[in-house]
């Protein structure tokens, strides 16, 4: 399985202020979405998110996301090593993600490009 580069999962709670800054620390521009009522920013390598605190509460338990090469390969060699996948392979807005427990009790998200 290719890891291709991880990304911080950050909440905060206004996405308007929040974004200059990162925008100015990762020296990239925001691209903004929105998925299942949560307002997100991806910049550089963090992923802000801002929205009704019952979602947030639950992505708040998902330590980083993990860029991977192949979602499905992700999922094969996770399984092969004992996690158990919570979620996915699901389609996002720029490929396919699943949601992984590690043995040690820490959630993943793993996400590929591909659609």
């Amino acid at each position: 399985m290719d890891i291709l580069g991880t990304t911080l999962r950050v909440c905060v709670d206004d996405l308007e202020t929040a974004v200059p800054f990162y925008e100015r620390l990762a020296g990239a521009t925001a691209h903004l979405f929105e998925r299942g009522g949560v307002e997100v920013a991806a910049i550089g390598c963090f992923l802000l998110m801002s929205g009704p605190e019952a979602e947030l509460e639950v992505l708040r338990k998902v330590a980083a996301t993990i860029a991977v090469k192949d979602v499905d390969e992700a999922h094969q060699v996770l399984s092969e090593l004992g996690a158990h996948i919570i979620a996915g392979p699901v389609p996002t807005p720029v490929g396919r993600n699943l949601l992984a427990l590690h043995p040690d009790g820490t959630i993943y998200e793993y996400a590929d490009r591909q659609s």
